[in-house]
């Protein structure tokens, strides 16, 4: 088959698309054509040489798919289309999913839309609601409010009745953001997003905040929390380290909560996957889920992919199409 491969860390130019092995399916592993795949941070982590894949797991980049069952496993069928989240070998001909994982495409969705779904939605909800456990009411704050992961925790989170909340860095993502729900988008760039959030809760602060910045948003987010809230750190795109005050999570009773979905144990990913369908397919096929693609790229042009993403341009997903 034919993938995206690179031999050692480095930018962009190090990807290359060239035959690779096929994979091969475990007990209980759907053998899937890809059709489409996803730039995802992590991939790009992946790359640089500063996230290696779990054990086991595909050294090919690439956390989602969108495809067509081409070896079946489980209840699926042979021409079954599925998306799913994958530990690696998105960016692929081939690949091999847990059949667990799989999730059944809505029918007026093509495999680009779909595969803009698994790795941010599934992301989303299981930090906003398995861990964050955020309620009808509550208030969440979404920082990267345009980014696939963002675009997707504002809908969710619109969806289960919360408040929405987001950050952005251009007025054409703030716009975003509004369209997608949120009641409050404020500048990053040019605001205090703790001052924004706590005016407009009279005070109160936000029950839940998904931040994928990190270390400089610190003593901001145990700013914007309300008593008893929940920050959920998915990332640290702004750096990982600096001075923590523990009054601050003391004070408010805060708890703090972290998770990378690619390492969750594959009982609890396929756990998280039947929630997230149960919660979240008829809402696709209604229209008051969509998934958010900013562009796509054909496979083989991975690396101008990259490097779109790694320019922070891109609002939403950036797809990657299979031949």
């Amino acid at each position: 088959m034919k993938a995206i491969i690179f031999d050692a860390p480095g930018d962009a130019d190090v990807l290359r698309y060239a035959d690779a092995p096929d994979p091969e399916p475990g007990d209980g592993e759907l053998l899937v054509r890809v059709r489409a795949s996803a730039v995802n941070r992590a991939d790009i982590l992946q790359r640089r040489g500063g996230y290696a894949p779990p054990p086991g797991a595909s050294p090919i980049l690439g956390l989602e798919l969108a495809g067509e069952v081409v070896q079946p496993a489980g209840a699926w069928q042979a021409g079954d289309r599925v998306m799913a989240v994958v530990t690696g070998g998105g960016y692929a001909e081939l690949a091999a999913v847990p059949a667990g994982m799989a999730i059944r495409i809505p029918e007026q969705f093509s495999f680009a839309e779909a595969a803009a779904i698994p790795e941010a939605f599934l992301t989303a909800y299981l930090n906003l609601f398995t861990l964050g456990r955020l309620q009808t009411g509550e208030t969440a704050l979404i920082h990267a409010g345009a980014s696939g992961v963002g675009t997707a925790a504002i809908q969710l989170a619109r969806a289960a009745g919360a408040r929405v909340f987001a950050t952005a860095g251009a007025e054409n993502k703030l716009a975003l953001c509004r369209e997608l729900g949120a009641e409050l988008a404020i500048n990053y760039k040019t605001e205090q997003f703790a001052e924004q959030v706590m005016a407009a809760t009279g005070g109160a602060g936000a029950n839940v905040v998904l931040d994928f910045v990190g270390a400089p948003y610190w003593a901001g987010n145990m700013a914007a929390l309300a008593l008893g809230g929940r920050l959920m750190l998915i990332g640290f795109l702004g750096g990982s380290q600096g001075q923590l005050d523990l009054g601050a999570l003391m004070g408010k009773s805060l708890t703090v909560a972290s998770t990378t979905l690619r390492r969750t144990p594959l009982a609890q990913k396929v756990a998280l996957t039947e929630a997230f369908s149960a919660f979240a397919l008829d809402r696709f096929v209604s229209g008051e889920l969509r998934p958010v693609i900013d562009r796509t790229f054909p496979m083989a042009q991975a690396a101008d992919a990259h490097r779109y993403v790694e320019s922070n341009a891109n609002a939403g997903k950036v797809v990657l199409l299979g031949e």
